[in-house]
């Protein structure tokens, strides 16, 4: 629907149609969906720190990082579809405003507790964000690049990840202040990201169902089955293995290698959601299938480096196995999704793509809150040994998976 027909169709005066051309919305859209995810990471570096202030045990930081998730989760589940019913506009505009709110609440942070609010309410706001984001890429996708949008769609997550743990560690080691710099700087963008929002155009139709569109509804059509629980391994592996990285990775930086500086440990994330990133861009055109029976093999190398790394304590290993391990982790993310859209129906994708989101991100958080638990009774260094070791063999079982459906 072109843009002044929609106009008119929503309602709104002629002086109000005057929006921000459809690329330039595009681009814009795509930076505001990287600084959303670069907020959500941005308190992975400063996790020790606080730690460190507030004197409290390893499964509360994790717990932390767990609300974040659980406050996600429950956001895509009840407002996914809404931006479906009502516009892209009033949905990124509401969800830009909690976020300034979560983003408020570290900002003024003086123990855990306040930081338990600002990471749910914050975890509300992205879940919120990132479907509609997504949608409205795919709304304003350029018409002489039709798959622009589905790689926007891939790289903007994993790529936010890596630039707000890389920017929030620097600046916590270089800059004054570094419990509230980074938060400030994040607030005045989310300024500008509602002022974009403002001014950009509707993309969406408003149509009936917004109320039954925010009760959840979970299932994967009885033919899709085999296909998506064959998936569920390498979700498994791969986002636990996000999760570990985000939650615990500077920690173990500093606790298991000795890297202290706090630049060093964002660029821990960094190193495995940039590499992801990336990854997911050059295999972009690659089919999905190949991906995967790729994916679940450079995890396991990537663990397996990893975990002999923490065990003697060398830095040059960690790093060699993040990176082969950043690659899997990209790759996954590609295929696991690829494959869905692949295997899929238009209208079994929501509830589909739904279920996937609620299994990665239980993986993301669940096993990260077990080894903050096992982390304070058992320390740091075997319980990341432990957690590595667990996920090679879901990772190898994934791969033998993946290889025994491509032989069928």
């Amino acid at each position: 629907m072109s843009e002044p027909v929609l106009a008119a169709t929503l309602g709104e005066p002629a002086a109000v149609r005057r929006r921000l051309p459809h690329a330039v919305s595009f681009v814009a859209i795509a930076a505001i969906f990287v600084m959303f995810m670069a907020a959500s990471s941005a308190p992975s570096p400063l996790y020790i720190v606080y730690q460190q202030a507030w004197h409290f045990s390893a499964t509360t930081l994790t717990a932390v990082f767990a609300v974040y998730v659980l406050g996600l989760i429950a956001s895509l589940l009840v407002l996914g579809a809404l931006s479906d019913h009502i516009g892209r506009r009033p949905v990124l505009a509401s969800a830009v405003a909690l976020e300034a709110v979560a983003l408020v609440l570290f900002f003024v942070a003086g123990d855990v507790s306040v930081l338990f609010l600002a990471r749910l309410v914050q975890g509300v706001a992205t879940g919120a964000a990132t479907t509609t984001l997504a949608a409205a890429l795919v709304d304003l996708n350029p018409p002489h690049r039709p798959g622009r949008a589905g790689v926007v769609n891939g790289v903007a997550p994993v790529g936010g990840l890596a630039v707000g743990a890389l920017g929030c560690g620097a600046l916590v080691e270089f800059a004054p202040a570094p419990t509230h710099l980074v938060f400030a700087l994040l607030l005045a963008g989310m300024v500008l990201a509602g002022l974009i929002v403002v001014t950009m155009p509707e993309t969406s139709a408003r149509r009936p169902g917004g109320i039954r569109s925010l009760v959840p509804r979970l299932g994967v059509p009885a033919r899709l089955r085999p296909d998506f629980f064959a998936l569920i391994p390498i979700m498994v592996a791969s986002w636990s293995l996000g999760g570990l990285y985000l939650s615990l990775g500077p920690s173990v930086a500093a606790g298991v290698f000795g890297l202290t500086n706090h630049f060093v440990g964002g660029l821990v994330v960094t190193l495995l959601c940039a590499t992801g990133a990336l990854t997911t861009f050059v295999l972009r055109s690659r089919p999905a299938g190949q991906v995967l029976r790729a994916a679940a093999p450079l995890l396991v190398a990537g663990l397996v480096l990893t975990l002999a790394a923490m065990a003697t304590g060398s830095i040059a290993l960690g790093i060699v196995g993040t990176i082969v391990a950043g690659i899997g982790f990209g790759a996954a993310a590609l295929a696991i999704f690829g494959t869905m859209g692949r295997i899929s129906a238009p209208s079994e994708r929501g509830e589909l793509f739904a279920v996937a989101y609620v299994v990665s991100y239980l993986a993301f958080s669940v096993p990260a809150v077990a080894a903050g638990l096992a982390a304070t009774s058992f320390g740091l260094r075997p319980t990341a040994i432990v957690y590595a070791g667990v996920l090679v063999l879901v990772a190898a079982a994934a791969s033998v998976i993946g290889q025994v459906r491509a032989r069928r």
